[in-house]
């Protein structure tokens, strides 16, 4: 997500910004490409940690666990989401993948999007990944208005992905870009970046003469699809492949259309608390490693993600 804060941008979620208090949910562990744990939410096949390729590079504390701990907000489908009680999804199949290089186990737990970030930086979670847009203010620990809200943090990137428009199925105000939106009503995911997207395209059109947007910004996603659903407001804005999935199975495929182009596409990355340079080195080495395996290209492929598709990974790639 593109969110303020993180599948959105998180302050205290890129997906390009998103925040909200939302029930923690239980911990589950991932170890595997898809669904490799058994009924007692452990891995069936745990990766050896002294045969692990990168596992020297992890820190001592971590070596010792056996366990990074994920903080996500698991309803961002086709990235993160919950079935059948477990967090499934792009992210947490990138995770197992890295899991296999690194010799430790990926344990993801549920919460809100706004408070990701805040918690990493507490030491609750080693690291976030949840679709969380990589942005300077974020590395910096600033809000939208380039307030310090924190010491920031560093992000390892290994998806890129930009702000898409969906509407009802059939597009019946005619919504092509999002220009089209001046004037209009908007639902949206507090904290995300797509949220700072459309507050910028506000300014835009009432700089132009026309009428501002009206931004109706909900604690979560689901809330937003729905208000698009029942009409009451004109569009919803995503991360891209997020924004396809939700057009694709809503209804059977019959109550969004995406409509444009993607804007602002920049980086997601796994958020690392800036004091654990070790860490950060080591996940940067693994998802080079996945990449150049060939294990990234199968985990987009498996969910029709490879258009946000990266060639390499970087530490603080965006902007």
């Amino acid at each position: 997500m593109t969110a303020s804060s993180t599948r959105r941008t998180t302050t205290a979620r890129t997906r390009t910004a998103a925040v909200g208090a939302i029930a923690v949910a239980g911990a589950l562990i991932l170890t595997g490409c898809g669904d490799q744990t058994d009924s007692s939410g452990s891995t069936k096949e745990s990766a050896s940690s002294s045969k692990a390729p990168l596992f020297d590079k992890l820190p001592a504390k971590i070596q010792k666990a056996g366990v990074i701990k994920v903080g996500t907000n698991a309803e961002y489908a086709p990235m993160e989401y919950q079935e059948g009680g477990k967090i499934v999804g792009v992210d947490p199949d990138i995770a197992a993948a890295l899991s296999k290089q690194l010799g430790v186990e990926f344990q993801f737990t549920s919460g809100s999007f706004d408070g990701l970030i805040s918690s990493l930086n507490s030491g609750r979670y080693d690291v976030a990944m949840s679709s969380i847009t990589d942005t300077k203010a974020r590395q910096e620990g600033l809000d939208d208005k380039g307030k310090k809200l924190g010491p920031g943090v560093d992000f390892v990137d290994y998806f890129t992905a930009g702000t898409a428009i969906y509407v009802q199925k059939g597009n019946p105000k005619k919504i092509g870009s999002i220009e089209d939106l001046c004037g209009q009503k908007v639902a949206v995911q507090h904290g995300t970046t797509y949220e700072q997207a459309l507050q910028k395209q506000s300014k835009a059109c009432t700089t132009a003469g026309k009428k501002k947007l009206d931004i109706e910004a909900f604690d979560n996603d689901t809330e937003a699809q729905t208000r698009v659903k029942s009409g009451g407001a004109v569009a919803g804005v995503n991360d891209y492949p997020v924004a396809v999935d939700i057009a694709r199975k809503a209804d059977g495929g019959n109550a969004f259309e995406v409509v444009g182009e993607q804007v602002d596409a920049g980086p997601f990355g796994i958020a690392v608390n800036k004091e654990n340079k070790e860490l950060t080195s080591a996940l940067e080495a693994a998802v080079n490693a996945i990449i150049k395996d060939g294990t990234y290209k199968k985990v987009l492929d498996k969910w029709g993600a490879q258009t946000g598709a990266v060639d390499k990974s970087a530490v603080n790639g965006g902007k």
